[in-house]
């Protein structure tokens, strides 16, 4: 691509292999590796130009720096057996007067170009869109088992909030440790980052403290004692011990100490004394596996007695890879896995250093060969919709150099995966977790309908600032708001879990309520917020959903919310009845090119100001709410201020400061005009945080001097409308 410089650009670039993120600058120079699409800012013809990479036949491509401002085209296959030397499309290019519009246009034009996908609008969404739900990963990590479960989620039940879907994440499956015995379940793994490469399915159903779930041993009055700190204890034991493991690595020019190995070995042994537990049955007694035959035991037991004992539990899901993380162990299932080498593309040595990854690479992959994709997700799968699970979480893995390259390889294992969907999880049972790639969304969402738009959530920074408790929250909601832009036009954003006692649990629900998809919490057992978490969800387990996916608004495109001193991150969505615009303030980290990570950076972690303005709100996005942008006033609610404004399209913008880590959420409601003298317009209830979210339907009735209005709002607390006119009646 020839040189540009001076121009103000928008960008989503891969920092590490499984996630993307937002990149603002103006030179060709300054794009990061393995960018996915830039945005170019016209203002001289008042438009935008987008450039969108794109894969076809055996390659797929990405926009990589340049010297002296250049851009280059990077298009790989993934085999040194696979070469081309011309190519006939390689990137799309397009120019809209409106930036919304034109990401739209651009994916429906490569949609028929290509018919290897299917948009969003083509398919039906996962039905948890609406609902409440908890993940185990923040709470258990590899160390999940059923009765950790079984407290968490009558914790939920007790306080008052319907857990609506449940996601069993990774720890639940039969693996096995390349250096052990091939055919048994790997013991005491917690946090597991090292020997996730080396992890390899090795049967198709639920691990053994699964397996041994005996029907009832939970549901009775003798049920078995359980210590609620125990998950808790493990995984801090676990996370010092890997702690001293990455020391004891890093030891150089001499022998590792006798007593750091020392430590080293009484930390691993205290460990596994924690969690050599035996799990109990009812009667206290330990269940083994002999015991199993002629009762109701397992997976399917366990699902079924949460249904019963949990009304409203509608969907459980569970997380799983290509098989799991080093796919599927040679010679232990009816299918022919073989270990191959693999090798992460050369545009990621641009990227965020992984230790997960790194294993990956040098352990290989137990890939199961391409004829048999189809039944590599037909046994899984059809297995799990037996037992009870409606639904799967799924990540995918850099593909292989074999077998005709990644791209060949990824349509193959897309196929199979979209086949068993239609057949065992009604077509849309998945969410995808793991996949902010060109690839992914260009070749995989045909059947797959929602998936993750950001990376994950970290409570802490792992490399150990102690500042990242913070900042890394902010990142997070830029990645997801930027990358909503382009992955919301096949799969519904999903801006994944959090927990609610976190030092930012309240900045983080914000967002979650005005993010247009589903909520759901990785609480710990003991550990929740169940008065912030009201503010999300309503009694039966459902939430105040928008009616769109939450984007950056138009004065955000081409700034920096993370790092810039100046930029709030502003995202609009739209209620039924009302615009909302949510402004965060994110401020206080950076993506550092240099070290190839992210970065606190304290100095720009402030109180910020911000403007606000009704023109904020793309209203035409949705059909239904275009009439809404003809209003001649708006009552507008601020409601973590709780305060109401009369503003008009003509008014100056709304100003306020938002301290580090805060926000504010706007509520943009028409004004209605009835008869010559009443204006009203309904807020919605304020106890929640997308207030407009409540209102269910709204009708106005104009007779003569009989004029009145019916709203219908769900949930309860406080309810919030304006009249200028004091009301007659009201009931």
């Amino acid at each position: 691509i020839p040189t540009f410089s001076g121009r103000d650009f928008l960008s989503i670039f891969r920092f590490k292999i499984w996630w993307s993120t937002q990149w603002v600058a103006n030179s060709g120079s300054d794009l990061q590796m393995e960018t996915q699409w830039v945005l170019f800012d016209v203002p001289e013809v008042r438009s935008y130009v987008l450039i969108l990479p794109i894969t076809k036949g055996k390659f797929r491509s990405a926009l990589h720096p340049g010297t002296d401002d250049h851009v280059m085209i990077w298009a790989e296959s993934g085999s040194t057996q696979v070469k081309a030397s011309s190519f006939d499309a390689i990137t799309y290019v397009h120019v809209s007067e409106n930036p919304y519009n034109l990401m739209r246009v651009v994916f429906s034009a490569i949609r028929v170009h290509t018919n290897q996908f299917r948009l969003l609008e083509e398919k039906s969404v996962p039905p948890i869109v609406d609902k409440f739900g908890w993940c185990t990963w923040d709470a258990f990590y590899l160390a999940v088992e059923p009765a950790g479960i079984w407290h968490e989620v009558q914790e939920f039940a007790d306080a008052g909030l319907r857990l609506r879907f449940l996601i069993i994440d990774d720890g639940w499956q039969s693996v096995s440790l390349d250096s052990e015995n091939p055919n048994e379940d790997a013991k005491n793994l917690v946090v597991g980052g090292t020997v996730l490469g080396t992890a390899r399915l090795h049967r198709f159903d639920e691990c053994e403290k699964f397996r041994k779930y005996m029907s009832g041993s939970l549901t009775g009055p003798n049920r078995p004692p359980y210590d609620p700190k125990k998950p808790k204890m493990m995984i801090s034991k676990a996370l010092e011990l890997e702690r001293v493991r990455l020391a004891l690595a890093i030891e150089t020019g001499a022998e590792v100490s006798t007593q750091s190995q020392s430590e080293y070995d009484k930390m691993k042994q205290e460990l596994n004394e924690l969690l050599s537990g035996k799990q109990k049955n009812a009667s206290g007694e330990s269940i083994r596996s002999d015991s199993c035959k002629g009762e109701s035991f397992g997976l399917k037991a366990f699902t079924e007695d949460l249904r019963t004992y949990f009304q409203g539990l509608d969907d459980i899901y569970v997380w799983q890879a290509f098989g799991s993380w080093g796919c599927v162990r040679p010679g232990t299932t009816h299918l022919n896995s073989k270990l191959i080498s693999c090798k992460a593309s050369p545009g990621l040595d641009g990227t965020m250093w992984d230790g997960t990854a790194v294993n990956l690479v040098n352990s290989g992959l137990g890939l199961v060969h391409p004829y048999q994709a189809d039944d590599l997700y037909e046994s899984m799968h059809s297995y799990l919709s037996q037992v009870g699970i409606t639904e799967s979480k799924w990540m995918s893995l850099m593909s292989a150099y074999e077998y005709g390259g990644r791209v060949d390889l990824a349509k193959v294992y897309y196929r199979g995966l979209s086949k068993s969907l239609s057949k065992n999880f009604k077509g849309t049972g998945l969410i995808s977790s793991m996949q902010q790639c060109n690839d992914f969304f260009l070749l995989g969402t045909e059947q797959i309908s929602m998936g993750r738009v950001g990376d994950d959530f970290w409570f802490q920074d792992p490399y150990g600032d102690p500042y990242g408790a913070y900042w890394l929250q902010g990142a997070h909601m830029v990645h997801c708001a930027y990358n909503s832009m382009w992955m919301g036009q096949t799969v519904q954003p999903d801006w994944d879990m959090f927990q609610s006692c976190h030092l930012c649990a309240k900045f983080r629900a914000g967002s979650r309520a005005i993010c247009g998809g589903p909520v759901y919490v990785s609480d710990s057992l003991g550990s929740h917020d169940f008065d912030l978490l009201k503010k999300l969800v309503f009694h039966d387990g459902t939430i105040p959903k928008c009616q769109h996916f939450a984007l950056p608004t138009r004065d955000c495109l081409f700034k920096n919310p993370l790092s810039d001193s100046k930029t709030v991150l502003k995202i609009w969505n739209l209620n039924k009845y009302c615009g909302v615009v949510g402004a965060f303030n994110c401020q206080g980290a950076a993506w550092d090119p240099s070290e190839q990570r992210f970065r606190g950076q304290s100095q720009h972690y402030k109180p910020m100001s911000v403007s606000v303005h009704v023109g904020d709100i793309e209203w035409d996005q949705v059909e239904e709410t275009v009439t809404m942008s003809e209003a001649e006033k708006y009552a507008v609610y601020l409601n973590q201020l709780e305060i109401l404004v009369i503003a008009t399209p003509d008014s100056e913008a709304i100003q306020i400061t938002i301290q580090p880590s805060s926000f504010e959420i706007f509520s943009f409601v028409p004004i209605k005009k009835l008869g010559q003298v009443i204006k009203f317009a309904p807020i919605g209830l304020t106890n929640m945080f997308n207030s407009g979210g409540t209102i269910q339907s709204l009708v106005y009735n104009e007779a003569g001097v009989q004029n009145s209005v019916h709203v219908e709002v769900k949930g309860g607390g406080i309810f919030l409308a304006f009249s200028n006119v004091k009301p007659e009646k009201c009931f």
